[in-house]
């Protein structure tokens, strides 16, 4: 039997994949990725069977016991087997089904963390989840359950943090709003919507929760986008609310920059 990597692809840009996820796309003989998986992450498994495995809200996604049986299934035929993952594979990444998976037919397997997007979001921003004096706490958490999974207490959780990040949820701003504000949160709640974090394209804008709706409306589909929640973007909401989009050069290595 070959080794599975379950491997962190980080936030987009190809230059903020680890040593060790770079190494292994590199010596890979299959990699099975996900959707939003940047072209030039893909591009360092240079001599592997390159096979899209994604899952897209509201779009044809991929069953995830058809993947769980494909990493099997590949692990019996490869030395070197990769998922590679958006982000951290722990994070949302439904990786636990995975690891069960292979753990079950006795399959080797390793985890190559990456950098998840909600500390890219905070590196375009500039602005610090943990605050000093504002946020001593910070809750990732997401909306979306899928359909045999319980809704759980994320809406406790964010309101009780000093910072949240949440994860798919901008395509559910009304609803998202409509619990978050039955639960304490007050209309002019700090809220900031980034998108494509970690890329020269990155996009964000500062608003509320009363105005989240509206102007999350106005960010294109396509790139994937998160929400930033808390007192730490109160500052930059008043200075600057009409900022929308994140300068292409931030004094940080880009993908695009050669």
């Amino acid at each position: 039997m070959g080794k599975v990597y379950l491997v962190g692809a980080g936030p987009g840009a190809a230059d903020l994949l680890t040593l060790r996820a770079a190494r292994v796309l590199g010596l890979a003989d299959v990699v099975f990725h996900d959707a939003l998986v940047h072209p030039e992450v893909l591009a360092l498994a240079s001599r592997a069977r390159i096979v899209p495995v994604g899952k897209r809200c509201s779009q044809i996604s991929t069953d995830q016991r058809f993947i769980n049986r494909c990493l099997v299934e590949a692990a019996a035929r490869y030395e070197t087997v990769v998922r590679l993952k958006g982000g951290d594979p722990m994070v949302f990444g439904r990786a636990q089904e995975e690891l069960d998976a292979l753990a079950q037919h006795g399959i080797e397997c390793e985890v190559v963390p990456g950098v998840t997007a909600a500390l890219a979001a905070a590196a375009d921003l500039r602005i610090s989840l943990t605050r000093r004096g504002t946020s001593r706490s910070v809750v990732l958490a997401t909306p979306r359950v899928g359909t045999d999974q319980q809704a759980g207490k994320w809406v406790e959780a964010v309101v009780a943090a000093d910072t949240a990040v949440l994860y798919m949820g901008t395509g559910e701003a009304a609803r998202l709003v409509h619990s978050l504000k039955q639960s304490g949160l007050p209309g002019n709640h700090p809220v900031a919507v980034v998108q494509s974090a970690s890329l020269a394209g990155s996009k964000a804008l500062y608003t509320t929760l009363d105005d989240l709706p509206r102007r999350a409306a106005e960010i294109p589909s396509g790139g994937p986008t998160l929400l930033v929640l808390g007192e730490v973007l109160r500052e930059a909401l008043s200075s600057d609310q009409g900022r929308e989009q994140i300068p292409a050069e931030l004094p940080a290595t880009r993908a695009n920059r050669a």
